[in-house]
């Protein structure tokens, strides 16, 4: 529905005491960050441009410091805070598996993943630790690979999940391409991380591999969207 015209004639500032945050445009909400434009060019248009150069928000969510700041009228100030928000809406992610938290779904490790692994741009290798009670131990970062692939072994894997007496852990790692379909390499993986896992007495509860909207899960045998 769209909004009734003297609500559009207002600046972001003014719309958000209007009518909340939830009813801004991506456009709207980054022009709040960036707070003001430059000669012939206001915030919001300013926003509407880096939303069109960097592909949306994930997009520019993504971009490193230097592309951010190489942009007309951003700066380093400027790149920087757009960072910093994104970095907190990231942390805001991930208090989702805070220790203590516990794991009820595949969904809920693959908003984490997607969320941690977009400032990398890299496919990236996790072990989400858990007790007995499948609660939250930690996410660690088990590999960092290229654009494709995240080499990894037994011995990375299960090394902090001995140390900090994991009972059973979740793997997960991202597809930066954005689609979440696993590979014959994931497939092979996963079934020499059980494996191991079960020499170790170690349970492997999931593999989630994660796209950009969707993931597929090992133990569901499915895919799914993420949502949030």
């Amino acid at each position: 529905m769209q909004a009734p015209p003297e609500l559009r004639a207002l600046g972001p500032r003014e719309r958000i005491q209007q009518v909340g945050e939830g009813r801004l445009s991506d456009a709207e909400s980054l022009a709040l960050v960036l707070r003001c434009g430059r000669a012939g060019e206001n915030a919001e248009a300013m926003a509407l441009r880096l939303l069109l150069r960097f592909g949306g928000l994930a997009g520019l969510a993504c971009a490193e410091l230097r592309e951010l700041a190489a942009e007309p009228g951003i700066g380093p100030v400027r790149a920087a805070a757009l960072q910093a928000a994104f970095g907190l809406a990231r942390r805001l992610v991930e208090l989702r598996l805070r220790p203590g938290t516990p794991i009820r779904s595949a969904v809920d490790v693959a908003r984490v993943v997607r969320e941690t692994a977009r400032s990398v741009r890299r496919e990236s290798f996790y072990a989400l630790l858990v007790d007995a009670r499948h609660r939250v131990l930690g996410l660690r970062v088990v590999s960092v690979g290229s654009l494709s692939s995240a080499p990894v072994h037994p011995r990375e894997v299960f090394a902090a999940a001995v140390r900090e007496g994991a009972a059973a852990l979740v793997l997960a790692h991202n597809h930066p391409s954005g689609d979440a379909t696993p590979s014959a390499e994931d497939r092979e993986v996963t079934a020499r991380l059980r494996e191991s896992g079960e020499l170790l007495g170690i349970t492997v509860l999931d593999h989630v591999v994660v796209g950009a909207t969707t993931y597929y899960s090992f133990a569901e045998g499915c895919e799914g969207a993420i949502q949030g």
